[in-house]
């Protein structure tokens, strides 16, 4: 046993070649499971921190409740206690415009601003501001601006405040009207001592539940101090951010799911990747161990000697793997960070770590050991005839047939029961957990049946997808000949392309899906740039519309009335609705029609939302019966919404129907859109609203809606993009496993290059025709992951139950395709490069 172990060993030293081949793929598959692993850490780390206002450092969170700045001082001496923040807010009025006044130290660990320019605020009166702040309010920095905070009892500001700006600060959200000062300036600026919260951050090695006890407790005696108090409640840092990230996620939530769908799958892919290129890599052994078999060589020898050499191999590679990924994992924030998106580090997660290379170790051993036993049921003598042949064998056996036919029967079965259980478009009380689940096994099983049935598709989908290589010239028709000749590694190959595909084609998809659907919610809240509101009994005029007409900032502006009716059929009083002309806002085209036409809105028409439908039981060309104020209006109902009508409303009206109703002429608001693109655009356009409500006397409010489907949108880029890095790790791996198939087929088949050479065919021929063989392994699996990616995403949406349209990236979808063949193309040219400078003589005498 110990003779074969060295000799095993002496091999592996003559031959580093195969070894470093068998090591890059552990590497590859090391680096891509604790890339995932960090991936996972920074996509939770950078949705927390970005959707969450409370920063990484803070360990305890007292809110809730009644906390005044007095326990905020005690529960700074609690031992233990490194830093307390008070946090409030105080809420202004600067002429007609809002400004809020948050509460911020402006640096350390527990500050959520960062300073651009100027200073931070050293003395109560100075402040802060946002740059949309500073642009919207005209607040400079060294400027002053009087800002009332208190009013009387007939809304007469009391004492108003005056405030200097100090500095420019980045904050977790700009909406045009906040600002940041220390805690004691802006409890000042309120007159009050109540805190709405305090943030704590414990020392090294402190007592966390201890801390937590004491605060409880003076927390619980002040309380008792106040009269109609409310106990606070002392919450961990991480459990108040986690709860902020789902309360201000909760339009992506969706889009959360399927990224943990495909995290957990590339996961799987990961391994399926490794036995896929292990295949290949340690089939070319057979030779070897069926000649240390025939010398006398004994089974548990053979075995032995390669599972050591194979846990060698896996501790070295995996080790360098987890390196590779823990630095790259650090790089790309700190990148990014350099460029402006602030994305968190994934620190050093040393438990997943030391995982990753126990499964390096046991997948090379794995690999390793299960040709050993293959050699070991044949005789010697059989297998000795090499292992070229197995890689030439164009039939997989009744067996596999059998097999592979059944997981695909499988898989069908469990996409069909998704495909009659996905649930309609306005779904009650729906759980897609099973759904998805049954989607995610289905993935597994066509993959499996893709890997069995591989050799067997090779050739079809070449034939087909071939055809323009082999029309080329007698090169193109030897690197199809070349693929076609050897199907079972075409195969392997060409399942671990697919795997990445399909797990690209599927982000894609389900993106572009998701993204379509949050356009059209977004569309129904927020059509337009901006929202000029009447408040109380003051309405906007026509000559005020007419005037914001003429302002050049502004354009597509659309004034509309509301009223509260009551609809035959329900017992809902109130329900509001307004004549909003639906055609004059582009954003309005993105809505999703359920039945029916907006187009048809018109005088004795009507467009009713969901809930007035599923309310009323009205549907497209019903009758609709609307009362207000003993007045009857019966309409046609010519359109149905899924969800609710533009401006949240029960439904839209023509102008003439609302009057009929007894709206009066007065505009209870106005949607217009910016003029120009861009910010400054924006804020031109605000102005305009905001010197029409000036004159107005400030009886109207202005809201950038824009504001609102820019942040919507920059999360789903930011999520979208963190699920394609997260699946680019396993496009990678099948780069690599592409790069180690063709340097295999290089070392495996010298003496085919020597005779190409020796024919006649050139250097440069040779090259093409080996790099060409890698492209086509991309040509085929890119056009097997397409096959599979987009189905499969698009039953995935429709699992969620989130009424998402199907969106169909095709450019994007071809720009993959086109990718995927370059990159495995490339894989091929240095070891195509190789086998070009072997001169035939040499080539032809090799054994």
């Amino acid at each position: 046993m110990n003779a074969v172990l060295r000799t095993q060993l002496r091999g592996v030293a003559r031959r580093p070649a195969r070894l470093l081949l068998t090591g890059l793929a552990v590497l590859a598959v090391s680096f891509v499971v604790y890339a995932t692993v960090l991936a996972q850490t920074i996509t939770e780390r950078s949705v927390l921190n970005g959707l969450s206002g409370t920063p990484e450092a803070v360990d305890l969170v007292i809110s809730n409740g009644t906390v005044t700045t007095g326990e905020l001082a005690k529960i700074g001496q609690i031992p233990g206690v490194a830093d307390t923040i008070g946090r409030l807010d105080a809420g202004g009025q600067i002429g007609s415009e809002y400004l809020n006044v948050s509460a911020d130290p402006g640096t350390g660990p527990m500050s959520v601003t960062k300073l651009t320019s100027g200073r931070q605020p050293a003395k109560t009166g100075e402040i802060t501001v946002t740059p949309r702040t500073a642009d919207r309010l005209s607040l400079k920095v060294g400027g002053t601006t009087k800002v009332a905070f208190r009013y009387d009892d007939k809304g007469k500001p009391l004492d108003p405040a005056t405030l200097t700006v100090v500095g420019i600060v980045e904050g977790p959200e700009d909406y045009g009207f906040q600002a940041y000062a220390p805690q004691a300036a802006v409890s000042a600026l309120t007159g009050e001592d109540y805190l709405q919260r305090i943030d704590v951050r414990l020392g090294s090695g402190a007592d966390a539940d201890g801390v937590r006890n004491q605060i409880a407790s003076i927390v619980a005696a002040g309380t008792a101090a106040v009269k109609d108090g409310t106990q606070p409640q002392v919450a961990t840092g991480s459990e108040i951010r986690l709860a902020e990230a789902r309360d201000k996620a909760a339009q992506v939530d969706d889009v959360f799911k399927v990224i943990f769908v495909f995290v957990a799958v590339a996961v799987v892919a990961a391994g399926l990747v490794a036995a896929s290129t292990f295949r290949i890599v340690f089939a070319q052994r057979m030779r070897q161990l069926a000649l240390l078999r025939a010398v006398g060589a004994g089974r548990g020898g053979v075995s032995l000697s390669l599972a050591v050499e194979g846990a060698l191999t896996g501790l070295a590679t995996g080790t360098v793997g987890v390196l590779l990924a823990l630095g790259a994992g650090h790089l790309v924030p700190a990148l990014a960070r350099a460029f402006g998106p602030q994305i968190a580090s994934p620190g050093f997660p040393l438990q997943p770590a030391l995982l990753t290379i126990a499964l390096a170790v046991v997948i090379t051993m794995v690999a390793v050991v299960a040709p050993a036993f293959t050699a070991g049921r044949v005789s010697p003598l059989e297998a000795l005839r090499g292992a070229g042949t197995t890689g030439s064998r164009s039939d997989i056996g009744k067996l596999r047939w059998a097999t592979g036919l059944l997981l695909a029967l499988v898989a069908g079965l469990l996409a069909a029961y998704v495909a009659t259980n996905l649930p309609g478009r306005d779904p009650k009380d729906y759980d897609a957990t099973q759904n998805m689940l049954a989607v995610v096994a289905s993935g597994g099983f066509a993959f499996l049946a893709l890997i069995a049935l591989g050799p067997a598709l090779v050739r079809p989908v070449l034939a087909v997808l071939g055809m323009p290589i082999r029309r080329s010239g007698p090169v193109g028709r030897l690197a199809a000949g070349g693929v076609g000749g050897a199907p079972r590694r075409a195969a392997a190959v060409s399942v671990v392309v697919a795997l990445g595909v399909t797990l690209i084609a599927g982000a894609l998809v389900g993106g572009a899906s998701i993204r379509l659907l949050a356009d059209r919610e977004v569309a129904a809240s927020a059509p337009a740039d901006y929202e000029l509101t009447a408040h109380g009994d003051t309405p906007i005029t026509a000559a005020a519309v007419d005037a914001l007409k003429a302002r050049p900032e502004l354009t597509n502006l659309t004034p509309y009335r509301r009223l509260d009716v009551k609809f035959a059929g329900t017992t809902f009083e109130g329900l509001d609705v307004n004549d909003l002309n639906v055609a004059a806002l582009p954003e309005l085209k993105k809505l999703d029609v359920v039945g029916g036409s907006l187009a048809d809105l018109g005088p004795g028409k009507i467009v009713i939302s969901g809930f007035t439908a599923d309310s009323t039981g009205l549907q497209v060309g019903d009758q609709a019966v609307l009362t207000h104020d003993k007045k009857t209006a019966t309409l046609t109902v010519v359109a149905k919404l899924p969800d609710s009508a533009p401006l949240g409303s029960a439904a839209v009206l023509d102008p003439s129907d609302l009057t009929k109703l007894g709206a009066g002429a007065g505009y209870a608001g106005l949607l217009a859109d910016a003029a120009t693109d861009g910010e400054q655009g924006r804020t031109d356009g605000r102005r305009a609203l905001t010197d029409a409500n000036n004159a107005a006397g400030g009886a109207w409010g202005v809201d950038v809606l824009a504001d609102q489907r820019d942040e919507i949108d920059q999360q789903l880029t930011i999520l979208l993009g963190i699920a394609l890095g997260l699946i680019g790790l396993t496009v990678m791996i099948a780069v690599v496993g592409v790069g180690t198939t063709t340097a295999l087929s290089v070392v495996e088949r010298v003496r085919e290059s020597g005779l190409l050479r020796a024919v006649g065919l050139s250097r440069g021929a040779l090259r093409i025709m080996l790099t060409t063989e890698s492209a086509l392994y991309g040509v085929i699996g890119a056009a097997l992951g397409l096959a599979l990616g987009v189905p499969y995403a698009w039953l995935l949406v429709k699992a969620l139950g989130v009424n998402a349209p199907l969106g169909l990236p095709l450019g994007q979808l071809g720009l993959v395709f086109v990718i995927l063949v370059l990159l495995t193309a490339a894989a091929g040219v240095l070891p195509a490069r190789r086998a070009a400078k072997v001169s035939p003589v040499a080539a032809l005498g090799t054994e």
